[in-house]
């Protein structure tokens, strides 16, 4: 498969999948107007990458501002991981949170606890 590559914008993060390591970064704001037309694309991509390898999957979320929209499309893209690692799928995710941006933090622990992969809360300026 090919990579999966987002310019970033103002109100949209730069996504980066590495389809040869398996490695998902999502890097900025996510606040697009339409929340479900920019991620739609990358959860379908994400699902056909599921179905044609095994390799890993890292998902890697560093993310300053997210808005509600972004937040549901995020669960969706969870739950395409959960589903990934029910089936024997390496997954993992990582959160990385300003340390001084306690309701980042708190985000990420919501998210952390409804899941069943492995998730890393990482307090480091991004």
């Amino acid at each position: 498969m090919n990579n999966y590559y987002v310019e970033p914008r103002k109100s949209s993060p730069e996504v980066n999948f590495d389809a040869s390591t398996g490695v998902l970064r999502l890097t900025g704001e996510s606040y697009p107007e339409n929340t479900f037309d920019f991620y739609a694309p990358l959860l379908a991509w994400l699902q056909e990458f599921l179905d044609t390898t095994s390799l890993p999957v890292r998902l890697v979320l560093q993310l300053s501002y997210i808005n509600t929209g972004t937040v549901k499309c995020l669960l969706d893209l969870f739950d395409l991981l959960e589903e990934a690692a029910g089936n024997g799928r390496n997954v993992g995710i990582a959160w990385y949170y300003d340390p001084a941006n306690e309701r980042a933090l708190e985000t990420g622990e919501e998210f952390a606890e409804d899941l069943k992969v492995p998730f890393e809360l990482i307090g480091e300026k991004f």
